[in-house]
């Protein structure tokens, strides 16, 4: 607590690393031009103490993967409550892609980024790893990094970052909020550990779906609003980018279905085009998880947990003074 009574979240790295270092820095950048209501804000930073620290506003109820694999009935994760967290997120990502100074990929977008603030609005953070890129810039190439489970398999083998590849992590999140599951999962029966994308794709595609929606949202919902999100996700996680929305459009169709929870016209499909290409390469990302292919596995918890934020027409400058 600062002594002007406000409550801040302190991030600092546990080790002395010139990476995280970068890391560190890169984050101020990137922060300094976001101003979201669904993006954690960012007050202040120290970069000369031996170990660097970033200084947040303090979001109150933990992430959303602690919410969601929680074995409760917290009523916090009703239908209703999932899907306008989708809303948030999606709305934060597409002002990060299309509407920020310069183009903004998020490169670590999962459940436990994604902070939940006391009215249980979504807060996009921790943006150690992402980057800015320039208008006519159309992918990013570096060295393949994210979590297991929510990484691009086109971004794997092109080592090709895209704005297409926050959507499909953003995909691997709605199939999360649908079924409850985490990313990787192992399957009952057979006890093979698979992604929760590729167990979501199958589900959809054998008409499963009733198998993998989340009890716990099944007595509170419509389910032809659950099926249109659902079918949205499918699209996210096409194995192709090319095939898959852009977060504008995925910003627009969920708040479609937000709004119109009646006489939705749901048909489940897949593209017929290519699916035999596709499932091979199912299996190929199959093999990557099951063989240990070496990935840089982000294993940083937010350190960013609460109170109100401002609304966004509240204007306060980028690093106000902090008084310790």
């Amino acid at each position: 607590m600062l002594l002007d009574g406000r409550t801040v979240a302190v991030k600092k790295s546990k080790v002395i690393d010139e990476d995280k270092l970068q890391e560190f820095i890169n984050e101020v950048v990137i922060l300094s031009q976001i101003n979201h209501r669904h993006v954690v804000k960012l007050l202040g930073c120290c970069l000369e103490t031996e170990v660097p620290m970033l200084v947040y506003e303090f979001i109150i109820n933990g992430n959303l993967f602690q919410h969601i694999q929680e074995e409760s009935d917290d009523y916090t994760m009703v239908w209703k409550m999932r899907l306008r967290i989708a809303v948030d997120v999606a709305g934060a990502l597409s002002y990060l892609h299309s509407s920020a100074s310069s183009p903004i990929y998020h490169r670590d977008i999962k459940s436990s980024n994604i902070l939940l603030d006391e009215k249980y609005r979504a807060k996009v953070a921790d943006f150690g790893t992402s980057r800015s890129v320039t208008i006519d810039q159309t992918h990013w190439t570096t060295v393949v990094s994210g979590t297991v489970g929510y990484v691009d398999p086109e971004y794997y083998r092109s080592s090709q970052y895209t704005e297409k590849s926050d959507v499909y992590s953003f995909g691997v999140v709605l199939a999360e909020l649908i079924t409850g599951d985490k990313p990787v999962i192992t399957v009952e029966n057979t006890r093979e550990i698979i992604s929760l994308a590729e167990h979501f794709r199958l589900a959809m595609k054998e008409k499963r779906f009733s198998d993998v929606i989340d009890a716990r949202v099944k007595d509170d919902c419509k389910l032809e609003q659950v099926m249109a999100v659902a079918n949205l996700a499918l699209k996210c996680l096409s194995w192709k980018g090319k095939k898959r929305p852009n977060m504008r459009e995925v910003f627009t169709e969920l708040e479609r279905i937000c709004t119109s929870p009646e006489g939705l016209q749901v048909k489940m499909r897949i593209d017929e085009e290519g699916e035999e290409e596709e499932e091979e390469e199912e299996e190929e990302d199959m093999n990557m998880i099951n063989m240990g292919v070496p990935w840089n596995v982000s294993v940083t918890a937010p350190a960013v947990s609460t109170v109100a934020s401002p609304s966004s027409s509240d204007v306060e400058p980028l690093f106000p003074r902090l008084t310790w």
